[in-house]
């Protein structure tokens, strides 16, 4: 008895009270082991989904694009590849582009309407991909030359039936391709005023309503 010292008349209560908190502890570590192990099925099943969804859009993109990069570029050709097609989710996309009478390169190597024209393909294959009501393109034709220039102009007429296009420019005769023209203006001493105009198919002008 000396050897055990006192005894604790409380020991059974404490005990009691010490296993019905193990007990808690333990079913909310169970509850938070199921939670990771649900949680890590629903990121299986999300990753899934979007490398299906990725890789469906990329086949889609990569395919309008080979038909349409020789349309930019007679005689050339365009293609889209991964640069680490093991991990769709982490991959990059590349596009390796070859004008007529050039070398394989990427956008970086090509000149400035070169390379604007590349991404005009690109980016219309994307719309032919995924289709959207509308787009809106930001002086995407400025480094353009007149015959590149025309080629876009055409791609923009094919859109026409198709969706509506938001176009901002300075290029002529983008403008003269247009169904309707916004400008903003300022005279000397005022403030600035939108104006617009209609093109009819004849090349002549009619006001209409400023947006507000």
């Amino acid at each position: 008895l000396a050897l055990l010292g006192r005894v604790n008349p409380l020991a059974l209560e404490e005990y009691a009270a010490m296993e019905e908190r193990h007990t808690f502890l333990s079913e909310q570590v169970d509850d938070l082991k199921r939670g990771r192990a649900d949680l890590m099925t629903i990121i299986a099943e999300v990753d899934a989904r979007v490398r299906e969804v990725f890789n469906d859009a990329l086949q889609a993109t990569a395919a309008h694009f080979a038909d349409l990069f020789p349309r930019m570029f007679p005689g050339g050709e365009g293609r889209m590849y991964l640069s680490d097609p093991d991990d769709l989710l982490s991959t990059g996309v590349e596009i390796e582009a070859k004008p007529a009478g050039k070398k394989p390169s990427t956008l970086t190597l090509l000149s400035g309407g070169e390379s604007s024209m590349a991404a005009v393909a690109f980016l219309v294959a994307i719309f032919k991909a995924r289709p959207s009501p509308f787009y809106v393109l930001d002086e995407v034709e400025a480094a353009l030359d007149d015959v590149n220039l025309q080629r876009f102009i055409g791609l923009v007429d094919e859109f026409r039936n198709e969706a509506q296009l938001l176009i901002v420019t300075h290029q002529k005769r983008t403008m003269e391709a247009a169904d309707a023209l916004y400008g903003v203006t300022m005279v000397p001493g005022a403030s600035s005023k939108v104006v617009s105009q209609r093109v009819k198919r004849d090349g002549t002008l009619v006001a209409v309503d400023t947006p507000a």
